[in-house]
């Protein structure tokens, strides 16, 4: 056995999990209700045939035969780097017995349309059956995979590699003592207008425009389609096929154009990936079981995060784009400033929903989720006793009083799914965000000077080339070292908050 046959080796798998992928976006997106029980069977078939296929023997002779022949190579080479991760891959899944797994795939795309009509109907009590399975199924999980502090750190691992609950902890009170001030003070404040947002914007409309910002910024629509969902996504099927998804709600335009802005970012990514990793290690998670080029899902989040509050909620971005949009809803905007549409698309006010979330408030819904998850996964916390704990953790760190389910506990996708410890993706990817465009504005202040100027090619080919064409050739850590010369850092994000938001409100 030979190189060669391990990629593939491993390329099947890579098949079997764009299938997948294809079977789930049709499922959120286009299939009907009545598909949901059969199509989770199908999933979880793929599922467990990628997972047999990898850990069979086949695999095994095709990887000890590709670790002999490149044995001589540089260990951050890309061929070194498969080997390792196909190896580590394998320990990973042999761990995990192929019936969890198929449990677990199941459930996670039949519970997918239980949690859609307990979100419909604002009702926890319809969820918490399948929910309490999936987390009974997830404990499974870390006591198979083992971990040494907690069994969070376990489930984190398939996500953001290196994570551990007490990180996190220290993370999220550095936050805190960065954010808080700001917070109180813009209590304090006046509130920008924001009454244009909540206007009349035909769906039609929004879909359009949203669209065009997407391809504006570097989506390319040869390799990409926007559709809507109940919670947007972003899926790719190869380098070559990387569809977004988008929300809309007529009265509230900002949700269809920076849902798709946000989810543009994902797929620059992974269209972004070397050709020669495609069917590869190198743009499939062999731990996760997903066909994605992303070192990790924080990783991933940086770029969605960056292009969508970085560069889409900047000010130059309404300099240059505001005729645009008013062009796109004819006289619902004229009477509105870009420095007025500028300051209330980036008002900061407590709310429920976190895809929703301003920049300053966002990190501490995941932080909520990120506690609560943990608490579920050790026993202290009881699926039934859920959506109370949510609703007096969203009392303390924001202060609001959830109305009901639907704008509380069930709001995410990610439970239905099994995606238990994912959340803290979304804080890493806001502070890798902003070390990235900092690291990338400094060294090379023409690319700020082509953002003013609507130009986003120099901005885009510098994330290409520090980030998304290694696809998961290097760790996030190894990633950030190479991009910025260190490791995540929280600073250039808390800097990057309390400049853009003293600005808006004045703060002295």
């Amino acid at each position: 056995m030979s190189y060669a046959e391990l990629i593939e080796t491993t390329g099947r798998v890579n098949d079997f999990l764009n299938a997948g992928s294809v079977l789930s976006w049709d499922a959120r997106t286009m299939m009907p209700k009545g598909g949901a029980e059969s199509r989770s069977k199908q999933l979880a078939t793929l599922a467990v045939a990628a997972r047999d296929l990898l850990c069979s023997d086949e695999m095994k002779r095709a990887l000890d035969g590709a670790a002999r022949e490149t044995a001589g190579k540089d260990e951050e080479s890309p061929e070194a780097r498969i080997v390792a991760q196909v190896r580590e891959a394998i320990d990973y899944h042999e761990r995990i017995p192929a019936e969890l797994l198929r449990r677990k795939t199941e459930l996670g795309s039949a519970a997918h349309e239980v949690w859609a009509e307990a979100r419909e109907k604002a009702d926890f009590s319809i969820f918490a059956p399948a929910l309490t399975t999936m987390v009974d199924i997830n404990r499974e999980m870390a006591e198979a995979l083992g971990y040494e502090e907690h069994p969070y750190d376990a489930l984190m691992y398939r996500f953001e590699p290196g994570t551990t609950q007490a990180g996190l902890t220290t993370l999220f009170a550095r936050l805190r003592e960065g954010m808080i001030p700001l917070i109180r003070a813009i209590a304090e404040a006046d509130k920008p207008r924001s009454d244009f947002l909540f206007r009349d914007y035909p769906v039609d409309g929004q879909m359009a425009f949203a669209l065009k910002m997407a391809e504006k910024i570097g989506y390319d629509l040869d390799r990409g389609r926007l559709d809507t969902t109940v919670h947007p996504f972003e899926v790719s099927f190869t380098r070559n096929d990387v569809r977004i998804t988008t929300r809309v709600n007529k009265n509230y335009m900002p949700m269809s154009l920076f849902g798709a802005l946000h989810e543009a970012g994902h797929a620059m990514y992974e269209q972004g990936v070397d050709p020669a990793y495609t069917r590869t290690p190198l743009a499939t998670d062999l731990i996760s079981l997903y066909a994605v080029g992303g070192v990790s899902f924080g990783a991933h989040e940086s770029q969605s995060r960056l292009w969508e509050n970085h560069v889409g909620r900047s000010r130059a971005f309404w300099k240059n784009h505001m005729d645009d949009i008013r062009a796109a809803y004819p006289g619902t905007l004229d009477d509105v400033s870009e420095e007025e549409f500028y300051l209330a698309i980036n008002r900061s006010e407590p709310s429920f929903i976190r895809v929703e979330a301003d920049e300053l408030t966002y990190d501490f819904h995941v932080m909520v989720r990120c506690e609560l998850e943990a608490k579920m996964i050790d026993g202290s916390l009881e699926v039934a006793d859920l959506p109370e704990a949510w609703n007096a953790a969203m009392k303390e760190y924001l202060g609001v009083d959830v109305p009901d389910d639907a704008n509380g506990v069930l709001q995410d996708v990610h439970w239905s799914s099994g995606q238990i410890g994912t959340f803290c993706n979304y804080t890493i990817g806001n502070i890798m965000a902003a070390q990235l465009f900092d690291t990338a504005t400094s060294k090379k202040p023409e690319i700020q000077t082509a953002l003013d100027n609507a130009d986003y090619t120099p901005l885009r080919n510098w994330l290409t080339e520090n980030v998304a064409q290694h696809g998961r050739r290097f760790s996030r850590d190894e990633l950030l070292e190479k991009a910025t010369g260190r490791t995540l850092d929280p600073e250039p994000y808390i800097a990057h908050l309390t400049k853009k938001y003293s600005d808006i409100y004045a703060l002295n």
